[in-house]
């Protein structure tokens, strides 16, 4: 597991040090912020479409197998990048194709990943597995976006694609070397062999191949309540509640009179609250669906504060908070989505939420641009957080009612002689 994470905080480093320069690498190209908006949807276009074929990818073959071919591939994208980008080759066509052969490769790379690091680790510990992986990913944020500036003023905007490709390639080598925990679902031999082979090895051939469907996976989420809370739960923050770029962009830079360098403070201690949240989380031994809903309620009645600072000051304080909750919250869902379903439809509920978070993260920003149109950043804040907590607070006291009462126990002498029997027993 320390490999692991040690191997996930140089990816997502190099990861960060790309994404910091690739929209401007876009604009350079192209001088359209049409067309980097593009790129951005056409990346991210395939895990709406082929997220359920990856995740049913990740249950049917060898897990280590395809977490490392996934990532030599994506590591192959980024210095195929880095190459036209160093030769001046690199225009709108290329560019596109990378773009959407980098979010086929992710429809697998990211649930086989996830579901790798969950195997490291005995199965009452992958909550806080989950909360490592939260830490390292915005540590790593941290430290890719600080040596982006360096690399690609030192080095030139191909280093940093040449970066992330090296990064792919140190975790594709770290991965042969892991061995499953001692009590984790990978040491019944699902970490060399796939999620669900080991337990349908004996099984008739048609009955494996019925149950490692695509459908199964559809089927398995649509039939759970509790991760169909999760999912509107987490919708409703994604789209009125998470968009702080934007939302507090505008604020920062409007209403509260700040410029660039103040949205950059705020930014940090965005990151910062994250790695707070993420050390919190870890720490979580049953996270549950209502304490996902709660945190989401509490993250939004912050955001409403937030909304109504007067100042930059005020801001920064209100921030932090809700960067932890928020963070909590993720962690917190995480761990239910990774573990409540059964070993062997866990890369196809991965799928089926990739694709769900898709259509949040491509609706939730013109949606947000719209209400911002109408009420400004300040009241865009103010309503979606009071949207978000009152949206989930009825969800939970409708779910409170729907509770069956607990049967009163009749007087002992009124039990049959065998129930008193058992009862003293």
């Amino acid at each position: 597991m320390r490999w692991w994470s040690l191997a996930n905080f140089v990816s997502n480093a190099g990861t960060w040090m790309q994404l910091t320069v690739q929209n401007l690498l876009v604009l350079q190209i192209t001088g359209s912020a049409a067309a980097t908006g593009l790129s951005m949807s056409v990346q991210a276009a395939p895990a709406l479409f082929m997220s359920l074929l990856g995740g049913a990818a990740v249950d049917r073959w060898p897990r280590k197998l395809t977490a490392g071919v996934s990532q030599a591939l994506l590591g192959a994208v980024a210095f195929v990048t880095a190459l036209l980008v160093a030769f001046d080759r690199l225009d709108m066509t290329a560019l596109m194709i990378l773009a959407a052969v980098t979010g086929i490769v992710a429809t697998v790379d990211g649930p086989a990943c996830a579901l790798l690091g969950n195997d490291l680790v005995p199965a009452e510990d992958v909550p806080s597995a989950i909360g490592v992986g939260a830490l390292v990913h915005n540590a790593g944020r941290l430290a890719g976006a600080a040596l982006a500036g360096v690399t690609v003023g030192a080095l030139g905007t191909a280093s940093a694609y040449a970066a992330n490709g090296l990064s792919f390639l140190f975790v594709a080598a770290v991965i042969p070397f892991l061995r499953p925990a001692p009590g984790a679902v990978g040491a019944t031999g699902a970490i060399g062999r796939g999620e669900g082979a080991a337990r349908l090895a004996t099984a008739p051939a048609r009955d494996r191949a019925q149950d490692m469907t695509v459908r199964q996976g559809l089927v398995f989420f649509a039939r759970r309540p509790r991760l169909l809370a999760l999912a509107g739960i987490t919708g409703v923050s994604a789209v009125f509640g998470r968009n702080y770029q934007l939302t507090l962009a505008v604020l920062v830079t409007g209403p509260l009179a700040g410029g660039a360098g103040s949205f950059g403070t705020v930014s940090t201690v965005l990151a910062v609250g994250g790695i707070l949240g993420a050390v919190l989380g870890a720490r979580l031994s049953r996270p549950s669906v209502r304490l996902v809903g709660l945190l989401a309620a509490a993250g939004g009645l912050l955001q409403v504060v937030a909304g109504l600072s007067p100042s930059l000051a005020v801001l920064l304080v209100m921030v932090l908070p809700m960067a932890v909750v928020e963070s909590v919250s993720d962690t917190a869902g995480t761990a239910v989505l990774q573990t409540d379903p059964p070993a062997h439809l866990r890369g196809r509920v991965l799928g089926v939420w990739s694709s769900i978070g898709t259509v949040w993260s491509l609706g939730g920003p013109p949606a947000l641009g719209l209400l911002m149109e109408w009420a400004g950043a300040r009241g865009a804040l103010v309503a979606g957080g009071f949207l978000i907590a009152g949206t989930i607070g009825a969800g939970l006291l409708r779910r409170g009612r729907r509770t069956p009462a607990p049967v009163p126990l009749r007087a002992e002498g009124d039990l049959p002689e065998r129930e008193a029997l058992g009862t003293a027993a």
